[in-house]
């Protein structure tokens, strides 16, 4: 951990230094950037984000770091609902993007560029772009993934499973990439590396659309996100479903209060006879495998009609290849995906020592980060204080990893169906699966008199476990490859 210690002693002396000027600069005549437009988000009032945390010197002081190595981005405003998750979320980036590691900066940025386009999410492939030129990456790149070298190239596979389909990946599939020939093959720490980037990016994008991130950074002064041209390439006009022209703006609780207040009180009730139910009772280990299997099927039944298949942009696409494949259900006619058992293969006991051997520090950051995502409450719902909410935050983790076929022998799954709603699956789904298909109108939909802070924690929960599951069958097949 030396070398995070000594991140972190840069970052606090260069924090000190911004919080100097964010105290004094407009005294000095410096402009400070400040969000203009309708704010961070489409789904959530700017008052409410810019009213985030004014007498929380904690988040200050993340704000003040985040200033200090690059900038406050539309994420960056929107996570600060929840200021003890950003600080290890940006912790963790700022690592896999810019501190000592297996891959070359450009390398990192183009990985992300390839990522974020799988889900056709312009906002961070924006981003990308500009950080890809800014550490002198090569802009020939930028007009398609064919002018990449051979090596960024060989990732195309594992990014469209890892995006798509991570149930698929095996042992084989990392060979390949190693074996590729001598200049082209990737070393097992470079491959991890290259791994978690993918399945950040990808999880970012589920967080993005899920919160309906403005798809253009609009920050007075912030020359970090200036439009630019490169080779026809124009970094502001990448299409994609967050674009388009603004839903009509519709507030959270469109349905009577009286309602929406009912429906909170019924889950509160859900919870309390289910926990009375745990103990009184306790199913059979073959009564929660049938549980399970039963909601495996029916989460496969839950869809999305509202969007119509999108066809992405060349701007998009041109990052990656085979742009027909998406998300599948993972166990459909003519195939079937063996279920992942997390007894015999989990982020805890395998996954956490593999990454941290591999690329050291880099386990640890994860791990703090998957812990607080699963941990993180207020005791509150809605209106309600003094409320354990564990069971319902471990009900969202499972039904994540049920979609990808993972189960914990452990947890009862008929739980899932008492505890989440439809309009909840498909929303989570869709975030999770395909989040360029999420709606304003899901958003809304789901959970409708909860405050926003409360929704941006499920899409937290969304974005984290979504990642987890996705390493776990990159790492298994690595560790596969390895035996």
């Amino acid at each position: 951990m030396i070398v995070a210690a000594a991140a972190e002693s840069r970052l606090y002396q260069a924090a000190l230094s911004v919080r100097e000027l964010l105290c004094n600069g407009p005294e000095l005549g410096i402009q400070i950037p400040r969000p203009l437009g309708h704010g961070p988000s489409r789904f959530i009032p700017e008052k409410e984000i810019l009213q985030v945390g004014t007498e929380d010197v904690r988040l200050h002081t993340v704000f003040a770091d985040a200033l200090a190595v690059g900038h406050l981005d539309n994420i960056t405003l929107v996570m600060a609902f929840h200021p003890q998750y950003l600080e290890s979320f940006l912790k963790t980036q700022h690592y896999l993007l810019q501190m000592d590691g297996p891959l070359p900066l450009h390398f990192r940025h183009y990985i992300g560029i390839m990522a974020a386009a799988r889900h056709q999410c312009s906002y961070l492939v924006n981003l990308h772009v500009n950080d890809f030129l800014h550490v002198g990456g090569d802009p020939k790149w930028l007009n398609g993934l064919e002018n990449a070298p051979l090596k960024l190239q060989n990732l195309g596979e594992l990014n469209k499973m890892l995006a798509h389909r991570p149930w698929l990946i095996a042992k084989e599939h990392i060979e390949k990439v190693l074996k590729t020939g001598e200049h082209n093959s990737w070393s097992l720490a470079e491959l991890i590396h290259a791994m978690v980037l993918l399945t950040h990016y990808h999880s970012l994008a589920s967080f993005t659309f899920g919160c309906g991130i403005s798809p253009k950074i609009h920050c007075a002064g912030d020359h970090s996100f200036q439009t630019s041209s490169v080779g026809g390439y124009c970094i502001c006009d990448i299409a994609n479903g967050n674009h388009r022209a603004e839903e009509i703006p519709s507030p959270t609780g469109n349905t009577p209060a009286a309602d929406s207040s009912c429906e909170v009180e019924a889950l509160m009730e859900k919870m309390r006879r289910l926990q009375e139910s745990r103990e009184e009772e306790e199913a059979s280990q073959e009564e929660m495998a049938t549980r399970f299997e039963k909601e495996k099927r029916e989460s496969m039944l839950v869809m999305s009609s509202e969007e119509e298949e999108s066809v992405p942009s060349r701007d998009v696409s041109r990052h990656f290849e085979d742009t027909s494949y998406g998300y599948k259900n993972f166990s459909r006619r003519g195939m079937q995906v063996p279920t992942f058992r997390v007894q015999d293969y989990s982020w805890e006991d395998h996954g956490f020592s593999l990454v941290n051997r591999l690329y050291p520090d880099v386990g640890q950051l994860l791990d703090e980060k998957f812990h607080i995502a699963y941990n993180l409450t207020y005791n509150t719902m809605a209106m309600h204080t003094d409320v354990d909410t564990s069971m319902l935050r471990r009900a969202i983790w499972n039904y994540i990893h049920c979609m990808f076929g993972i189960r914990y022998d452990d947890y009862d799954y008929g739980e899932i169906n008492q505890l989440l709603d439809r309009s909840f699956k498909i929303y989570i789904k869709t975030v999770v699966c395909s989040p360029e298909k999420t709606t304003r109108r899901m958003y809304d939909g789901f959970w409708r008199q909860f405050k926003h802070s409360e929704k941006v924690h499920v899409n937290l929960l969304l974005m984290e476990a979504r990642m987890q599951a996705a390493l776990l069958y990159a790492l298994r097949a690595i560790t596969h490859y390895m035996t």
